[in-house]
């Protein structure tokens, strides 16, 4: 079995990318065909403009405990112990390199192949943007326009390949993404996203706080936060102040990626060979 490595979150090298205004949103809501405007809108868009990266497409077979893991995280999701599903969820991690994209990625999938609910991916990650290159786009445009330029929403959005899961991308790289994504625009954007539909699941693949203080803005704008945290090389420091900053109600649960497993692993649960895996864990 191929080894998934999921601890990129930084853009590939150029050989590898060869490989692989809440007033703009329409004003008419219908559901009639299974889709919104935004994801017709999405669909038009050249739904797949390259091929996924291998580790995605690894990743989301439909066996397997990558796969499993994932759908844990989603049933934890989708039936809380509490209080409402989290209609807007932050994924982040501490530092840079922890694969906070990857399970964004995965998620979002997740959530897509599900009955009841369309999801809708933010790539808030206006320094270091991931998702385009995961899912094989191009990136010309996405978030950043809508930010600085006032560009429509429907314009922007693309496919993602998956039915009901369609992607706004970070767009171009700007000057000034600190400002942008703490902008009145930016939480507008968020509440309304959230609200706008109640089958639709947002989520934020935000900037790693230790590297972009606005996260923590984001944070307090959304219904719930994933920890991504990297097994054996996150630094406990960064963790703590992550959870601090954050505030430990807001936080749905701690994702531990790359977690190597054991002898013992492969006996408790069923493995029959080494490979990265991702464990979740409840708060």
């Amino acid at each position: 079995m191929k080894r998934v490595d999921a601890s990129e979150d930084t853009v590939p090298s150029a050989a590898e990318q060869v490989a692989l205004e809440s007033q703009n949103f329409p004003e008419v809501d219908s559901r009639e065909t299974g889709h919104t405007h935004e994801d017709e809108a999405a669909d038009r868009q050249s739904p797949r403009q390259g091929r996924w990266d291998d580790r995605l497409s690894l990743a989301t077979v439909t066996t397997g405990p990558v796969a499993e893991s994932i759908r844990a995280l989603r049933t934890r999701i989708l039936y809380p112990n509490s209080g409402p599903i989290p209609r807007s969820i932050l994924v982040t991690s501490a530092s840079p390199g922890e694969g906070k994209s990857f399970i964004c990625a995965n998620l979002g999938i997740s959530l897509a192949q599900g009955v009841d609910n369309y999801c809708l991916l933010v790539d808030c990650d206006l320094r270091r943007p991931a998702q385009h290159t995961l899912f094989g786009l191009s990136n010309r445009s996405g978030l950043a326009d809508y930010l600085q330029h006032k560009k429509k929403l429907s314009e922007l959005l693309v496919s993602s390949g998956v039915e009901k899961l369609s992607i706004l991308q970070a767009g171009p790289r700007s000057i000034n993404p600190a400002e942008l994504l703490g902008s009145a625009s930016m939480i507008s954007l968020v509440d309304e996203l959230a609200k706008r539909y109640d089958d639709r699941i947002v989520l934020l693949d935000s900037p790693p706080l230790h590297a972009a203080s606005e996260t923590a803005v984001l944070a307090q704008h959304v219904d719930g936060v994933i920890l991504v945290v990297r097994y054996g090389a996150s630094r406990r420091e960064y963790v703590k102040a992550l959870a601090d900053a954050i505030g430990r109600d807001k936080i749905l649960g701690v994702v531990f990626n790359a977690y190597k497993a054991t002898m013992l692993d492969y006996k408790v649960f069923g493995y029959y060979e080494y490979q990265q895996d991702y464990y979740y864990s409840e708060q």
